[in-house]
């Protein structure tokens, strides 16, 4: 475990019915294999040192006793192996027989959890076999030593607060009352589930929607080790379906009757994250008994996330998430704007992405009251480091759009106002560059004062985390449509619009997201931007990626950096991505007295960063604990 990460593993051995000896060899080379991999758990299926379709064998002390043996053998094998081993097999006690998960750390066998609920459909043999257990945990001898007996068991890492383990066996998933419900609320992060589960048409994606259910609703991981190649086929087959969730996230999935295995590197840190905000109201009642182990390899973590963590993968999922912002952007604002009966939408159109999303939305949100689009007004503000082919989208995206437009040429008032605080001429300072930005604030708040008008803002959310907007200028509107839109998210939506859009709406929008993101307000060199944001704050890939990491997933610095190593192979060099991360904190924590008063905006995602409710942070906070990490 580093970096808060643990390395599970589900596998489905090759295994013969009855033959406990050549099962348990299995066992024991699957473990091998994962200690090179560096898996710290591995999670074997229900009754596996015996196989799960004994019938009536399981009646016979001679199976019984050769599962034990099995079960030694594992352990013996084990014993200089850091890891937790979960294995089902047979128990007999007080001449009852249980199906029970046998837990092996360090060559002992430190527990051992019966099965509570043994269900009417599919497995309805082990009702003719085994005994349920009802009772409280007690001790039992196994090897010449006391161990805990008993279904309220929680396992606990000496290692890593956050890893609590709890059991659950085959069907008992599915009970009302499941084990992992308590075992959750007791504490457990990890849920084992060691199962023999007969395949079925259609039950390999209810398992997949099971587990993604049961492991969002307790903020926990989900393993799921499932029988498969060497059970017995008389009435059915088993198909080694192996899978390893995560808050609701499928990380890990084998192929069904492909003597595979599922493994994946579960990230504790985030969990107890999720589960201090779901389950911090809940109050179990539950007495559990911890045992603890020890599973300690310190590995570094090979886990990567998806470089654009805000943008769904595939084409569909893309596109309908762009079509549902659009729906919820314009809802938002058509409320607004009939609640403050504004007779039209103000907004500064720059040629850039973030206006033109705005834009769009504005006019979305008229079609929505059954107005024109002419009530959108459109206002391009062209200054000291307007290009030619910023301007000039912005013509062409109002005319096409069929708002209004209105050119107001600020560069006399700034030049004015420069010289009225005797401002240096000729020094291109933040005073020089944010002179503009406040200016053309003004110029869209008096407008809509004249036209009684709502202001749009147009900020977007990558902007209000890095702080990159001018306070009381950009910063400042009467309603923020792009608040909660991380800029990758932007580019995306804005794309969605273009693929969806004809003649020359969709060569403008395509022109606008082929241009460099930049404010503007350095004069232009030989007509071309001068000024780019990615040059100055970093690349907004990289900073999603971090504000994702960090507000989303409650990672460490150093987590997201390791992950962002990963992820970026290739593409940023570690030197980069630490220069960058070390200025997405910085700016973090330094420009929060940004967000503290921005204003009302729509919340799409679940990642936002509104002072009235989705993070709280006070405007005084020092980032050095955060970048002394990084150090």
């Amino acid at each position: 475990m580093k970096n808060g990460f643990v390395k599970i593993a589900s596998y489905s051995p090759e295994i013969r019915v009855a033959d406990t000896i050549y099962n348990a060899n299995s066992i024991i080379n699957c473990v091998n294999e994962g200690e090179k991999l560096g898996v710290e758990i591995a999670v074997f299926p229900e009754l596996v040192l015996t196989a799960s379709t004994c019938g009536d064998l399981f009646y016979s002390d001679v199976l019984l006793c050769g599962a034990i043996e099995g079960l030694k053998a594992v352990a013996q094998a084990t014993k200089d192996k850091e890891m937790l081993i979960f294995v089902g097999l047979p128990f007999k006690y007080l001449d009852r027989i249980y199906n029970v998960c046998a837990v092996i750390n360090k060559g002992e066998v430190i527990g051992l959890v019966p099965k509570t609920t043994i269900a009417e459909f599919g497995t309805s043999y082990q009702k003719r076999t085994f005994a349920v257990w009802k009772n409280e945990n007690v001790n039992v001898r196994l090897f010449d030593k006391t161990i805990p007996f008993g279904k309220d068991l929680i396992f606990t890492s000496q290692t890593n607060k956050n890893l609590t383990i709890g059991v659950e066996i085959g069907e008992e998933l599915y009970a009302i009352d499941s084990p992992s419900a308590k075992l959750s609320k007791a504490g457990a992060s990890v849920i084992v589930n060691l199962s023999a589960s007969g395949e079925v048409i259609g039950k390999k994606q209810a398992r997949e929607t099971y587990l993604k259910g049961q492991s969002v609703r307790l903020a926990c991981a989900y393993a799921y080790a499932d029988a498969g190649y060497g059970e017995s086929t008389t009435d059915g087959v088993f198909g080694g379906h192996n899978l390893i969730a995560e808050n609701g996230e499928i990380l890990s999935s084998s192929k069904l009757f492909a003597k595979d295995f599922a493994v994946a590197e579960i990230d504790l840190d985030y969990l107890a994250v999720e589960r201090n905000k779901v389950l911090k109201e809940q109050t179990s009642g539950a007495q559990v008994q911890t045992v603890s182990f020890s599973a300690e390899k310190g590995l570094g973590t090979s886990r990567t996330h998806r470089k654009t963590p805000f943008v769904p993968e595939t084409q569909t999922e893309r596109d309908e998430r762009a079509e549902l912002i659009l729906t919820m952007q314009a809802e938002g604002l058509a409320r607004r704007i009939e609640h403050t009966h504004s007779k039209c939408a103000v907004l500064g159109l720059s040629g850039g992405l973030d206006s033109t999303l705005a834009i769009l939305v504005a006019v979305k949100a008229m079609k929505k009251l059954n107005r024109t689009a002419k009530d959108v007004i459109a206002i391009t503000m062209p200054c000291f480091g307007t290009t030619s082919r910023t301007f000039l989208n912005t013509i062409k995206l109002a005319k096409a759009l069929g708002v209004t437009l209105k050119k107001i040429d600020i560069g006399k008032a700034v030049t004015r106002h420069l010289k009225d605080i005797r401002h240096p001429e000729g020094v291109l300072d933040v005073t020089f560059e944010n002179s503009q930005a406040r200016e053309r604030t003004q110029v869209i708040m008096d407008v809509a004062n004249m036209m009684n008008g709502l202001v749009v803002g147009t900020g977007d959310l990558s902007e209000v985390a890095l702080g990159w907007a001018t306070y009381n200028g950009d910063h400042m509107s009467m309603y923020g449509v792009n608040a909660s839109i991380p800029k990758t998210l932007v580019r995306h939506v804005v794309n969605y619009c273009a693929e969806n859009s004809k003649g020359k709406q969709k060569a403008v929008l395509l022109d606008i997201l082929d241009t460099p993101v930049s404010p503007e307000l350095l004069p232009a060199k030989d007509g071309e931007i001068s000024q780019k944001t990615e040059d100055i704050v970093g690349p907004y890939v990289l900073h999603d990626y971090f504000l994702y990491h960090f507000i989303r997933r409650g990672s460490s610095p150093k987590k997201i950096y390791a992950l962002a190593k990963n992820t970026f192979k290739g593409e940023f060099d570690d030197e980069t991505i630490l220069k960058w991360l070390k200025i997405f904190f910085r700016r973090f924590f330094t420009q929060q007295f940004k967000r503290s008063c921005t204003p009302d905006g729509v919340k799409v995602g679940t990642v936002a960063l509104s002072p009235r409710g989705d993070w709280r942070m006070p405007s005084d906070a020092i980032s050095s604990l955060w970048l002394n990490e990084l150090e």
